[in-house]
């Protein structure tokens, strides 16, 4: 296919890059030349001729772009997306914004009824805490879910189109009505960066003998606060109802809280209810693959901060012929000290465990040395 990107950020670059890879003909637009000339030398695609940047030109063989991709932010969507609507009257656009209600009802202002049956809402559910092109990655939407909002009246080839495009990418392919998907996003993306922001901000003034301290469970919850404050300031907005929505829910859980930590009567069973009713819905997040959720065994490993040695470790994991389902590192506060959590299924724990120790690694706390104990 000949698809044409506007905006050469991460998502737009990234998306060239892989499509690319799959020997489309990949076009590059950006308001910024240096950002789309980066984005070309990078290999996403190759930069739109300056011929035809004019009406004009579009409808001619020489730029006749089959789906037009918008990925610029998202406060100049709905503008750019009615803009390309009108220039490659015979293209479908589709677009990679993370909110899409209100994207929608701002292109139905602007654009033709028959415009409008080109247009096909999109968003790919992955990025990363950098943006930019120079942080683009060709397998960016590898395994992850790429909705797309159609209805009944959408024609099933340009539909078809969007679709085949987004597979090329690796992705899972998923239906939503805009609605549903933007209070879903709420509560699995727009709410969570919120409050890892929230949590960071905490951080600003402690002391560094006390910020010292952190480990992983800080920097898993606090992982995205590294985000660009006006891409999401403008997200946020974006989804304001439905992100206020969900935060008023978190507020009313968030003063009980509170108001039990003053350790009146019956203060520990509403602590215990809050950390349960946070088990019960982590349980319910995707397992691996997408699949349903799964409990793994993990095995903790301490290792040499060396060069070579998580490539070692995994070695001798493969030598033994057992699947790692999952894996997580920390640092040894004040040591060059590695520790390693790996995750298996917990029928073979065990077996990891002795082969391990076999091979000479260092387990603080095994499953067989507990198991000796009772």
């Amino acid at each position: 296919m000949r698809v044409h990107i506007i905006g050469t950020g991460l998502l737009g670059a990234s998306l060239g890059l892989a499509l690319s890879e799959k020997r489309h003909h990949v076009t590059l637009e950006d308001t910024s030349p240096t950002a789309q000339q980066l984005a070309a030398d990078l290999g996403a695609g190759r930069v739109k001729p300056a011929r035809d940047a004019v009406v004009e030109d579009a409808t001619e063989e020489s730029f006749r772009p089959d789906i037009v991709v918008v990925a610029t932010p998202p406060d100049v969507a709905a503008r750019v997306i009615a803009t390309a609507l009108a220039t490659y009257p015979d293209a479908t656009v589709t677009d990679v914004a993370s909110v899409k209600t209100r994207l929608l009802e701002s292109v139905k202002e602007l654009v033709t009824e028959s415009q409008l049956d080109r247009y096909i809402g999109c968003h790919p559910m992955a990025g990363r805490e950098r943006s930019g092109a120079i942080a683009a990655q060709s397998d960016l939407f590898t395994a992850r879910p790429w909705v797309i909002c159609s209805d009944e009246s959408t024609p099933a080839d340009r539909l078809g189109e969007v679709i085949a495009m987004a597979e090329d990418t690796g992705a899972s392919v998923i239906h939503l009505d805009p609605h549903i998907h933007d209070a879903a996003v709420a509560k699995v993306s727009h709410v969570p960066q919120v409050v890892a922001s929230l949590v960071a901000s905490q951080l600003r003034h402690a002391p560094l003998e006390e910020i010292a301290l952190a480990g992983q469970g800080l920097r898993d919850v606090t992982r995205i606060a590294a985000s660009d404050p006006g891409l999401w300031t403008q997200i946020l907005s974006g989804n304001a109802e439905e992100v206020r929505s969900v935060l008023k829910a978190l507020r009313t859980e968030l003063d009980e809280v509170i108001e039990a930590l003053e350790l009146g009567p019956g203060s520990t069973g509403l602590l215990a209810k809050a950390i349960a009713l946070g088990n019960e819905g982590h349980d319910r997040i995707p397992g691996k693959h997408g699949q349903p959720p799964t409990t793994y065994a993990v095995v903790t490993i301490l290792v040499p901060d060396r060069p070579g040695i998580l490539a070692q470790l995994f070695k001798d994991i493969g030598d033994l012929d057992i699947n790692v389902e999952d894996f997580r590192m920390d640092h040894a506060s004040g040591r060059k000290l590695g520790i390693v959590d790996v995750s298996v299924v917990p029928a073979i724990q065990q077996e990891l465990e002795i082969g391990l120790l076999s091979k000479g690694w260092q387990i603080p706390e095994s499953a067989i040395e507990k198991e000796g104990t009772a």
